[in-house]
C-alpha cells in the first residue's frame, strides 16, 4: 500500500518553526498527527473495505453470475483505479489555490461518501455514477490530508520521517482491517459464501467515509489553523465553486468510464506525454545535468508503469483466481476470498522495518534508485512465477484447484517487490525534477501509476479470456506476466549504470 503514501505531492516546505502553533505532544509526535491518523485510517478502510467486492459484484449483478462477465468488470476497475490516480493530479491546485487544505479534505470527503453510497443501487448507470463520483472526491482528499502531516513539523525536524511512518501505519491497518469486516459482514453475516450480501459492503465502506468525515470535521480545530482558507479562499464563493467544479466532473469521469480500457489508454498516455515534453524543455532550458536527471526520471516512470500492471492484479484477476481456483478449505473453514486483500497490507507492516535495515546495513552496497526498481520488478515476476508454477504442477485433479499458500504468498512476494520500488518513486522525482516544475513531475509519476492500473485492467480482462477464467487461461496469462515482469528487472539492473550517470549522483 505504499503507493498510496503521497505527501510530496502537493508538499510546499513548512514554515519555519517559530511560525508553526505550539502543539500538544502525545507519544512524541504533535497531537494533530494521531487525529489524521484516524481520519486516513476510516477513508483507507472505505476504499478498500469496497475494493475486493467490486469485480465479484459486477459479475454477479450484471452478469448474473456468468463468466463472460470478468473481463469487462476487470477493464472496469482497472479504468477506475487509473482515474483515482489520474484525478490526484488536480487535488494539489484546488487545495493550494482556491479553498485551502481542510476545505479540500471536507469537499473530497463529502464527495467520495456520496459515491459509496450510490454504489449500493442495483444500476449499472449508478454503479459508474458512484465509481466517477468517488474518483473526483478522492483527488481532492488523498494526496491533501498527507500534505497537512508534512505541515506539522518544521524543516529540518528529525520527527518529520517517523511521523510520516505512523501516519502510513494508519493506510495500512485500514487497508488490512477492512476486507476482513467487510468479508464477514458480506458472506457470515448478511449473506453466505455462495451469496454474499455486496451491497452491505458498500453501506460499510460509505459508513467508514462518513466517520472519516465526522474525523476530521470534529478534529481539524487541532490543526490551529494549518492547511486552513485564508483570504480570499475563505470564502463562500470559492467553496461553492469548486463544490460545482466537482459535480461537472463527474459526468466527464463517467463518460471515462464508459469508453473502451484501449481508448482510456491512449488518453492516459496523451496525458503523460504532455507534462513530459514540458519537464524535458525545462530540463533542456537549465543546462546538461537537469536534462540528463529529467531523462532518467522519465525511464524510471516507464518501468514504474509496468510495475503497477501486473501488481494491481489484487484487485481483479486475482480475485477471481481466490474465487474459483484456489482451495480455500482450511481445516472444514472456508476462506474468505476478500480477506486475501489483507495479506499485502499486514505484509508491508511486517516487512517494512526489515527491509529498511536491510539497506541500512547494507551501507555503500545499498542498491541505486535504478536497481531498486530493477528488484521490484524482479520480485513482482516471482509471485507469477510461483503461481505458473502452482497452475502446472499443483492443481488438484479432481477439484481443479491449486493450494491456498500459493495465493497468500504471490501476496506477500509483491510486497516485497512494492517496498523496493514504491517508497522511492516520490522521493526520486522531488530530488531529479526540475524546482520550477517539480508539481508537474508529481503529476507525471501519477500519470505513471495511472497508465499501468488501467493496463492492469486490461490484462486481467485477457486472462479471463471471454468464457471466464480457467487453469489453462490463468497460467497461460501469468506465464506472460513472469516473462514481462523478469525481462524489464533484469533489463533495468542492465541499464542501471547509465541511468546512475544520467541522474548526477542523486541517491
Amino acid at each position: 500500500m505504499s503507493a498510496d503514501v503521497v505527501e510530496p505531492k502537493v508538499a510546499a516546505p513548512p514554515p519555519p518553526s517559530h511560525h508553526l502553533p505550539e502543539f500538544a505532544q502525545v507519544m512524541g509526535h504533535p497531537r494533530p498527527l494521531w487525529m489524521l491518523f484516524m481520519t486516513e485510517f476510516w477513508e483507507r478502510f472505505a476504499f478498500y473495505g469496497m475494493r475486493w467486492a467490486l469485480v465479484l459484484y459486477i459479475v454477479a449483478q450484471f452478469f448474473n453470475g456468468d463468466a463472460t462477465g470478468e473481463a469487462p468488470a476487470s477493464e472496469l476497475y482497472g479504468a477506475y483505479l487509473a482515474l483515482v490516480y489520474a484525478a490526484a493530479i488536480f487535488g494539489g491546485y484546488v487545495a493550494d489555490k482556491l479553498i485551502g487544505y481542510q476545505r479540500s479534505i471536507l469537499v473530497g470527503a463529502v464527495f467520495m461518501a456520496a459515491g459509496l453510497f450510490l454504489i449500493t443501487v442495483p444500476s449499472e448507470a449508478f454503479l459508474k455514477l458512484g465509481l466517477a463520483t468517488i474518483i473526483v472526491g478522492n483527488g481532492m482528499f488523498k494526496p491533501i490530508i498527507s500534505t497537512v502531516v508534512g505541515k506539522l513539523y518544521a524543516t529540518g525536524d528529525g520527527r518529520r520521517d517517523s511521523g510520516f511512518t505512523i501516519f502510513y501505519m494508519g493506510i495500512n491497518l485500514g487497508a488490512f482491517i477492512a476486507p476482513i469486516l467487510t468479508g464477514l459482514l458480506a458472506e457470515k453475516v448478511f449473506g453466505s459464501d455462495g451469496m454474499p450480501a455486496y451491497k452491505v459492503v458498500f453501506i460499510a465502506s460509505g459508513i467508514g467515509m462518513v466517520l472519516s468525515l465526522v474525523w476530521f470535521w470534529f478534529g481539524r480545530g487541532q490543526l490551529k489553523g494549518i492547511g486552513a482558507a485564508e483570504g480570499a479562499m475563505a470564502g463562500t464563493g470559492r467553496l461553492l465553486m469548486v463544490a460545482l467544479g466537482a459535480l461537472v466532473a463527474i459526468p466527464a469521469f463517467y463518460f471515462l468510464l464508459t469508453i473502451e480500457a484501449g481508448v482510456l489508454n491512449w488518453i492516459l498516455i496523451a496525458l503523460f506525454v504532455a507534462p513530459a515534453v514540458m519537464l524535458l524543455v525545462e530540463g533542456m532550458r537549465e543546462g546538461s545535468v537537469q536534462r540528463d536527471m529529467v531523462i532518467a526520471m522519465l525511464i524510471i516512470f516507464g518501468f514504474n508503469v509496468l510495475f503497477w500492471m501486473f501488481f494491481e492484479q489484487a484487485g481483479s484477476s486475482f480475485n477471481f483466481l481466490a474465487q474459483n481456483i484456489v482451495n480455500r478449505d482450511l481445516w472444514g473453514w472456508e476462506f474468505p476470498v476478500g480477506w486475501f486483500q489483507s495479506v499485502n497490507s499486514i505484509a508491508i507492516i511486517t516487512l517494512a522495518p526489515i527491509m529498511a535495515w536491510i539497506w541500512v546495513k547494507m551501507g555503500s552496497a545499498n542498491p541505486s534508485i535504478p536497481r531498486k526498481f530493477g528488484l521490484g520488478l524482479i520480485f513482482n515476476g516471482l509471485a507469477f512465477l510461483l503461481l505458473m508454477f502452482a497452475l502446472s504442477s499443483l492443481v488438484d485433479p479432481e477439484t481443479l484447484k491449486i493450494p491456498f499458500w500459493t495465493l497468500f504468498m504471490v501476496y506477500v512476494i509483491q510486497s516485497v517487490g512494492e517496498l523496493c520500488l514504491s517508497p522511492i518513486g516520490l522521493s526520486m522525482t522531488t530530488k531529479l525534477a526540475p524546482v520550477r516544475l517539480t508539481g508537474l513531475a508529481m503529476g507525471g509519476w501519477f500519470l505513471s501509476i495511472a497508465i499501468g492500473n488501467n493496463l492492469s485492467g486490461i490484462f486481467a480482462s485477457s486472462v479471463s479470456g471471454e468464457g471466464g477464467m480457467t487453469v489453462a487461461s490463468a497460467h497461460a496469462g501469468y506465464t506472460f506476466g513472469f516473462w514481462a515482469l523478469l525481462g524489464s528487472g533484469v533489463l533495468l539492473f542492465l541499464i542501471a549504470p547509465l541511468v546512475n550517470r544520467l541522474m548526477h549522483g542523486v541517491k
